[in-house]
């Protein structure tokens, strides 16, 4: 009888995570489309200088959002997951913790950014958008609850909602020449939905109110302290190359830079998210000894990431340039050869993002720290060195190398501390299968990009399978892990 109720049980697990995963996809599919129309508007609306002044509004604010922070996302999940757990006390304290941060922290980018030598457009654009990453700062400890329960069609709804709201703001924008002002309106209204849609659907799973319990808060602080410092130096190296751009070249080349780095952020998402969904599963695999179901749980996130990394990164050699005036328009062709190099780096986030998310699962995050460190400080020399040079060529490149280390450092750890190390049978069939795709795609560079990007992932998928690189086991049993 109990072993009948354990396979019920695994069964229940395996189908919350199936359907988490599928819907998660597909809402992720239609908020990537919604989010490259929005920046299809912007870009032609905006034009190269306008684009750059929205890019550096948004990166400035990204830096005291990223502080803001202090490691509670992630601390979340591992807090309310624990047996027996108080999830109302630990939720509300939590929120209540990032309320006070998120008004600290953010509210001192309005006044900082006086004394930077921008445009008043930026500036006050500035001061409009903090509204916006307050409430994304909010929506972040609500992500984890959802987590925890494995309802994130609950974020993926309210995602895609904000988008539509976002994409008709600045199409009304557009319409009526409203300005960039306006824009940064739209984004703000957008958040708000997107965090009260957030908020009513976690009623359904928790009473969060506000409460300030600081025995909890100092628990909070002693989890989430070494995330806090590893996230405090991952932002200089993921944000200081926007900031740097923007403080000595023009802004038309940071609206350049930022257009091929709008459309890396749209292809990342998608590891954040299947990340997100496997660390809960991986934790408690660690946390109950079953370090076989952990490594399991790991190949199999490795091998997804690799399916999908290798193929954008080789597909992105030849179709950039199209790519980049499809989404933002003729104006925005230079931002083509920055796409080609930063696939790189969104490749490597691919991979890195499994082993980031793994060394979380084995509470270990403190070991990270001393790569962050390094990473932060030899990044911040070398756009300091490179960008005066080669502008946002240097930064592109200098952010690879970010990634790179990052990236080999988790590895390490994950196999220092969890004893995990890669099969790369996948690896290598999926390498195949992405040259024999680059035959196809040298063969039709000259047709339509559509048609395309069509032939290249029937290519791709059809030599993958052929080369029993995926079958329907292994999607099933992915899902059941």
């Amino acid at each position: 009888m109990c072993f009948m109720l354990r396979v019920i049980s695994v069964m229940r697990l395996s189908t919350k995570v199936a359907y988490n995963t599928i819907v998660q996809a597909a809402s992720k599919v239609i908020a990537a489309g919604l989010g490259l129309a929005v920046i299809a508007i912007m870009a032609r609306y905006l034009g190269k200088e306008g684009f750059g002044q929205y890019t550096t509004i948004i990166t400035f604010l990204s830096i005291f959002a990223i502080i803001a922070d202090l490691g509670l996302t992630l601390v979340t999940v591992q807090m309310i997951s624990r047996p027996g757990v108080d999830q109302n006390k630990i939720l509300s304290n939590l929120f209540s913790m990032r309320l006070v941060s998120a008004v600290i922290f953010l509210g001192l980018a309005p006044l900082v950014i006086i004394f930077f030598p921008y445009d008043p457009i930026v500036k006050l654009g500035v001061t409009v958008t903090t509204l916006s990453f307050f409430f994304i700062a909010l929506n972040q400890i609500l992500v984890g609850l959802f987590q925890k329960n494995l309802r994130m069609d609950k974020v993926s709804i309210a995602e895609v909602v904000s988008r539509i709201v976002l994409l008709a703001g600045v199409a009304l924008v557009w319409r009526f020449d409203l300005g960039l002002i306006n824009i940064m309106t739209a984004t703000v209204v957008a958040s708000a939905v997107n965090f009260l849609l957030h908020f009513q659907f976690s009623r359904k799973f928790a009473s969060i109110k506000l409460h300030f319990d600081f025995t909890v808060w100092r628990e909070i602080i002693k989890r989430s302290w070494p995330l806090a410092l590893t996230i405090i130096f991952n932002l200089i190296y993921l944000k200081a190359d926007t900031l740097i751009l923007s403080l000595i070249k023009s802004q038309s080349e940071v609206g350049i830079y930022g257009a091929a780095y709008k459309v890396i952020d749209v292809l990342i998402t998608f590891p954040f998210m299947f990340a997100g969904i496997v660390l809960p599963i991986m934790a408690a695999r660690w946390a109950a000894g079953d370090k076989r179901g952990f490594k399991n749980a790991m190949q199999k996130s490795y091998d997804v990431m690799v399916i999908m990394a290798l193929p954008l990164v080789v597909g992105a050699q030849f179709t950039a340039k199209k790519i980049m005036v499809l989404v933002a328009g003729h104006e925005f062709a230079l931002s083509g050869p920055i796409l080609q190099i930063l696939i790189l780096a969104a490749g490597l986030i691919f991979l890195g993002c499994v082993f980031t998310h793994g060394i979380i699962a084995i509470n270990r995050q403190k070991k990270m720290i001393g790569a962050y460190i390094f990473t932060a400080a030899t990044a911040l020399i070398g756009y300091l060195i490179f960008i005066p040079e080669y502008s946002y060529f240097g930064a592109a490149w200098v952010t690879i190398y970010s990634e790179l280390v990052i990236g080999l450092a988790s590895f390490y750890l994950c196999w220092k501390y969890a004893g995990f190390l890669p099969n790369l049978k996948i690896t290598g069939k999926a390498l195949l299968a992405s040259a024999i795709m680059a035959a196809g795609l040298y063969l039709t560079a000259e047709w339509n990009l559509f048609v395309v990007l069509s032939l290249a992932v029937i290519v791709y998928f059809t030599a993958l399978y052929l080369l029993k690189g995926i079958n329907r086991r292994d999607i099933i049993e992915l899902m059941n892990k």
